[in-house]
């Protein structure tokens, strides 16, 4: 996915991203999603500008209507799920505001992918990027959704290999898409694993994975709002976040409770989680996170509950 945004932050963007432009991304985007837009501004003159994140964890509408109404915004650029927050944005009415104002889409599917239908149609961005290694793949490998009319006019990010239709001495034309963007040598090896993956998330219906992580994530809002001194960040509604909860245990930086939990057997993460801009609005330097799949069970919550109470003990909180 990290590659699928630069490539349309380099082919697309350095050549119709300039000066008086803006680019329009949010506080709760992935580093993926934040720094190639910070170089193409920064190379072509352009402005980067952020949408608030909420006391909720959430975006306004009314707020994206107000920057897009100034007229500049040349490119908007979101999550669909936040890998912090969990929030679950509302991307086809954010897409549909944008279309209406003439203003390029690119949405951050990784979170999403994984954990719930996605028609991307549906959507109607003009770009939908997501990467193998949540959706149970191989690391490696990625998938770039875009709008065939603004595929065909971008340049090809990077050169050689099966991207080529001919070269002569001082020239060459490029392959049909996908070809296009594909350089060197397939990721073959990747791409069958990353196949093998969406069969077996397909086969499970990802209506029922969506249901199954809601349900666990809602009982770990539930299971977290009984232990002391836990604060989880973003929406406190399962509906509206996907299937992980952030949050900060007063007293214990982050690290502390990872390695604390990780002594009863459970495994969460600890950090800025790639979203270093967001942490600052959040007013911390780090937060845990546990996430959920479809792998799963409400045993796996009360182990964590466990542990985090476990842990407070040794910190004497």
């Amino acid at each position: 996915m990290t590659e699928a945004i630069n490539l349309v932050a380099y082919s697309w963007g350095r050549s119709n991203v300039g000066p008086g432009d803006a680019v329009l991304i949010t506080q709760m985007e992935h580093h993926a999603n934040l720094v190639p837009w910070q170089v193409l501004c920064r190379a072509r003159g352009a402005t980067l500008r952020y949408l608030e994140v909420d006391e909720h964890g959430e975006l306004s509408l009314e707020a994206l209507r107000a920057e897009l109404a100034r007229g500049d915004v040349a490119l908007l650029a979101f999550a669909h799920v936040s890998n912090v927050l969990g929030t679950i944005n509302p991307v086809a009415e954010m897409v549909a505001l944008a279309r209406q104002a003439g203003v390029v889409t690119l949405i951050d599917g990784a979170q999403a992918v994984p954990q719930m239908p996605v028609d991307v149609r549906a959507i109607d961005a003009d770009f939908y990027a997501w990467t193998g290694h949540k959706a149970l793949g191989p690391t490696g490998i990625g998938v770039l959704h875009g709008r065939r009319e603004l595929l065909e006019r971008m340049e090809p990010f990077l050169t050689g290999g099966d991207m080529i239709a001919s070269v002569d001495f001082q020239s060459a034309t490029w392959n049909e898409l996908p070809a296009k963007f594909e350089a060197g040598t397939p990721p073959i090896a990747e791409a069958v694993g990353l196949a093998a993956a969406v069969e077996y998330l397909t086969g499970l219906g990802m209506d029922s994975v969506r249901a199954h992580e809601r349900e666990l994530t809602a009982y770990m809002l539930e299971r977290l709002a009984q232990v002391l001194g836990v604060r989880p960040v973003g929406p406190l509604e399962a509906d509206r976040r996907g299937g992980l909860v952030s949050f900060i245990v007063e007293g214990m930086h982050p690290h502390d409770v990872a390695e604390l939990v990780s002594r009863s057997g459970v495994c969460i993460r600890a950090g800025h989680h790639c979203a270093q801009p967001l942490m600052r609005c959040l007013g911390v330097g780090a937060t845990a996170r546990a996430s959920v799949g479809v792998y799963n069970e409400r045993a796996d919550i009360d182990a964590l509950v466990d542990a985090l109470a476990a842990g407070r003990r040794v910190f004497g909180l």
